[in-house]
């Protein structure tokens, strides 16, 4: 009787463990998946938010000018681009 209930034991940690391994798997996957789409979508920023001479620190949308001013959107001051830009400052 104890070989019995020493082997149901043994298969039902076993059977958990293989059930926890599965579930963080499929969690490490999906995280994956999810940084990879983030890292695409800011490569591909191409808005005058991001181009213009002037830009929004915030990169607030339809922000940016050729010359100094403010962010019609959140008030900050406008930024040189290539000052924000060096350094590899990339968003």
């Amino acid at each position: 009787m104890n070989l019995l209930n020493n082997n149901i034991i043994s298969k039902t940690i076993l059977t958990a463990l293989v059930i926890g391994l599965t579930f963080t798997t499929m969690s490490c996957k999906d995280a994956k998946k999810e940084n990879k789409t983030t890292e695409k979508i800011s490569v591909e920023k191409k808005g005058k938010e991001h181009t213009s001479a002037y830009v929004c620190p915030m990169h607030c949308e339809n922000s940016g000018s050729d010359k100094e001013g403010k962010c019609p959107t959140c008030g900050m001051t406008y930024i040189d681009n290539k000052i924000h830009s060096a350094n590899g400052h990339k968003h």
